[in-house]
């Protein structure tokens, strides 16, 4: 793999991903939204170039000064939070602007196209989660990510491109959104409030964001047409041991909150990755334990804290 293109190059995975690229020598043709602030988040290296198109524009993209690229990896999704994700309408844009991607990797040359899917298609089930796991989404999102798995996979067949699609459970790391569990925690402890949180019984896999660009990496490379590969750690654990671990790594006497939100109606309580089919097939171990791991992120977020209060 000498040349990527990737979509939603902004968020934690695709920042870790341009990261391991630059460490490999492989090139990044990476498509941001025009005018996002976020596209200051990418590293600047000669190897990385920037191409500035949304998402609803992917058909009219100009390729001619793009050259030919061996993998596209497509994280670009639109409506994620809260609300939007039972927006029917948003959500259906997102199944065409992923057929949209799969057409732009044809135009692009790509033997493989690697589509970013989510546990959300699988509603609550129990066990660990693996391709042979039956998948009923409970929301708008999840439903659009399973529907843009399997059209996507039939447009690859029409163009002869590799298809791998993964479903990626719960990734933490510098540049993730500031609405998940792990950065809302970080913040409100950076600011010595008490994190208000549910009991955290539940059991969760976590994935440091440069493991997970590591298996997108191995997937690129050796992922197998057709196959649909769950993007975790193997290992699920008490959300309450993650949380004291965030707490004590920046204020051991800080109060957690714990039992004061109420689980919700529809919460998942065990949520783990079976990644024995994703090691078979290419090599892919899990390197950074979440002690490690949470302390970058910890560095990352107490550096932009640091520059919004100098702001």
């Amino acid at each position: 793999m000498n040349r990527i293109a990737v979509t939603g190059p902004t968020g934690a995975i695709g920042i870790a991903l341009i990261q391991e690229c630059i460490k490999s020598q492989i090139e990044v043709y990476a498509i941001c939204r025009p005018g996002s602030a976020r596209t200051a988040r990418i590293p600047r290296n000669d190897l990385v170039h920037i191409i500035e198109c949304s998402l609803d524009k992917l058909e009219q993209l100009d390729t001619a000064d793009i050259p030919a690229c061996d993998v596209f990896y497509h994280f670009g999704w639109a409506a994620t939070i809260g609300d939007a994700r039972n927006d029917t309408r948003l959500q259906t844009d997102n199944i065409r602007y992923t057929i949209d991607a799969v057409q732009l990797a044809g135009k692009l040359g790509c033997e493989a196209f690697v589509g970013s899917g989510s546990q959300a298609e699988y509603g609550r089930v129990e066990g660990d989660l693996s391709a042979a796991t039956p998948a009923f989404p409970e929301n708008g999102y999840g439903i659009a990510k399973l529907c843009a798995g399997q059209m996507s996979r039939i447009e690859c067949e029409k163009l002869g491109i590799r298809h791998v699609w993964t479903r990626i459970l719960s990734v933490y790391g510098p540049c993730d959104s500031d609405k998940t569990m792990v950065t809302t925690t970080i913040r409100k402890l950076f600011a010595g409030e008490k994190p208000a949180l549910t009991a955290g019984e539940q059991q969760w896999d976590y994935l440091y964001s440069a493991d997970a660009a590591r298996a997108m990496i191995a997937i690129g490379e050796k992922g197998h047409n057709g196959k649909v590969y769950c993007i975790g750690g193997g290992k699920a654990h008490p959300l309450k041991e993650y949380i004291m671990e965030i707490r004590d790594q920046i204020d051991p006497d800080a109060e957690l909150g714990f039992g004061e939100i109420p689980y919700g109606a529809k919460q998942v309580m065990y949520l783990c990755a079976d990644i024995s089919e994703l090691t078979q097939d290419t090599g892919f171990q899990p390197q950074t334990d979440f002690k490690s791991g949470i302390a970058e992120t910890i560095q990352w977020m107490r550096s932009e804290w640091r520059q919004h209060e100098n702001n």
